[in-house]
């Protein structure tokens, strides 16, 4: 079997895959993407780090490749959804630089505050601005934290230690869990409003792209100072940039950019800013850690079919992953679909199995219900290894109960989730040998196919309701490709599920909406939440 190491990685690692008998390695990085396109076909894995794009058109020519492995966590340059569709395992290598990136984050917050570059170029330029470059303590003052994972919870504790007040936001973990860890919970807009210095540490999503913006930036405090180790494009580089000219902003430290390398970046002018070429990862203790994690991952399952580390396989032994499949499966759809019915931050998970699973251990599906469930929140930090400890550490309640009987179904899985606004409660079950149906959303019974865009539909039980809906997406040329209709137990609510040939746009949601006999409508992705 052959391996295609395409980024620089740890010599450790290129050692490791060298040894191992059946695999020859071939090392060639640099490559553009025409010559990347002209070589893949010959490999079974590919290890990358975040130069190489796997993209579509990459996996095409991919014809005998089984897995690509991430010596990092990022994944942006990794199309994660066509890797799925074309059976490619994708893992990554969560753990290895978590410590290194929060380290990172301090470093670059008490750079930014004592003026630590300017005043060695000021001195190499044969100048002493010892009083220009006058800095501030950073004991007692408050500092935000945007982002409550691996990484975030790390800066939060360094930073304690250095004498900060730590507010924390974070919708998505368990206040309680905040604090317990001894820090205080906040709103993002008291965040900016109370803080000194804000670090961001969130993954970069649809909710968190651009979110420190110029309305952020008008909530704070004058001479607020801004650190993003995180992502690039989660803070407004335009409005970051007018904040600092402005003086609302002191000094902001970068080590992410929207475009890498930021050639021509206006912020780069600016003196008060304080940048690094994206080094969040880069020590030589990280690097060994991600090269000698990936090369075990992609060694194992290239001889034995064990997946570790993935993002969009469950991480199970070859052998029963072919009996666990259609369990995956379902507990993959049911995970993806309750996200996008709940509000609030999840509290507690209770996972329920009846029926005959034919012995089965059935972990790695709790497993990949939980990773459909945090996905949307932590994205590519989320995989199916560490889902249930990251749950644990949101202050996630799981339980798992299993019983023989079963009296509608041969089996049926059944999750209910609370947040802290709400309950929801789906089931399901395979018909057939594999095919996945939601049978149960909360009081309605249907039989659901949960694939591809959807919208969910609440409506009263009146003649027209249907028809209404109908006409409408037909004004517009949606064609509805399935409906299915559920009943309210005990009373006069249908619910309908609509599978669409394309998205529904927001103005025909709002339509839809505002039909007399519609009391709600949500949209549903199923594509999404598979990368």
């Amino acid at each position: 079997m052959k391996v295609l190491v395409s980024d620089n990685l740890g010599e450790v690692g290129i050692r490791m895959l060298e040894a191992e008998q059946g695999i020859d390695v071939d090392v060639k990085t640099g490559l553009d993407p025409e010559a990347l396109n002209e070589i893949i076909g010959d490999y079974d894995a590919l290890i990358i780090r975040s130069a190489t794009k796997v993209t579509e058109d990459l996996l095409k020519h991919a014809r005998r490749l089984k897995v690509v492995g991430r010596a990092g966590i990022g994944l942006d340059n990794v199309d994660i959804p066509a890797a799925t569709k074309r059976g490619v395992v994708v893992m990554n290598t969560p753990d290895g630089n978590v410590i290194t990136t929060a380290e990172h984050a301090i470093a670059m917050m008490m750079a930014l505050a004592r003026n630590v570059p300017q005043g060695t170029a000021s001195l190499r330029a044969g100048r002493w601005d010892k009083k220009k470059l006058q800095g501030r303590e950073i004991c007692g003052k408050t500092l935000g934290v945007v982002g409550f994972g691996k990484i975030g919870s790390i800066v939060a504790d360094r930073a304690r230690g250095l004498q900060f007040r730590v507010l924390v936001y974070d919708p998505h973990v368990n206040p309680e869990r905040i604090e317990k860890a001894g820090f205080e919970t906040v709103t993002l807009d008291e965040l900016y409003q109370r803080s000194d210095f804000i670090t961001i540490h969130v993954p970069k999503l649809k909710d968190t792209a651009g979110m420190v913006d110029k309305t952020a930036f008008d909530q704070m405090k004058d001479g607020v100072m801004l650190v993003n180790c995180a992502r690039g494009g989660i803070v407004n580089e335009a409005d970051l940039y007018d904040a600092m000219v402005a003086g609302k902003v002191a000094g902001a430290a970068l080590d992410v950019f929207e475009a890498e390398p930021p050639e021509g970046n206006p912020l780069l002018k600016l003196d008060r800013l304080i940048c690094t070429p994206h080094l969040g990862a880069s020590t030589r203790e990280a690097q060994t850690n991600v090269a000698v994690a990936v090369a075990k991952q992609i060694m194992e399952y290239l001889k034995t079919g064990t997946v570790v580390n993935a993002v969009n396989v469950p991480s199970v032994t070859g052998e029963l992953l072919a009996r666990l499949r259609p369990f995956l499966e379902l507990g993959d759809r049911i995970g993806c679909l309750l996200p996008q019915l709940l509000q609030g931050a999840l509290k507690e998970v209770a996972i329920e199995y009846t029926g005959d699973f034919q012995g089965l251990d059935l972990s790695p599906v709790s497993t990949a219900i939980l990773k459909g469930l945090l996905t949307p929140t932590v994205k590519d930090d989320v995989n199916s290894v560490n889902a249930p400890i990251l749950a644990k550490e949101r202050g996630i309640k799981v339980s798992e109960t299993a019983s023989a009987e079963s009296d509608e179904f041969l089996n049926l899985v059944t999750v209910r989730a609370i947040t802290t606004l709400m309950e929801c409660t789906l089931a399901g079950t395979i018909y057939g040998k594999q095919d996945s149906r939601i049978v149960r959303i909360n009081n309605f019974r249907l039989e659901m196919i949960p694939l591809g865009h959807m919208a969910i539909i609440h409506n009263q039980d009146k003649p027209g309701a249907i028809g209404s809906i109908g006409t409408t997406l037909g004004n517009h040329n949606i064609n509805i490709a399935r409906m299915q209709v559920g009943q309210e137990e005990e009373g006069n609510h249908n619910i309908i599920f609509l599978n669409t040939d394309t998205i529904i746009p927001e103005v025909v949601l709002e339509e839809l909406r505002a039909l007399p006999l519609v009391k709600s409508v949500t949209p549903l992705e199923f594509e999404e939440c598979r990368g």
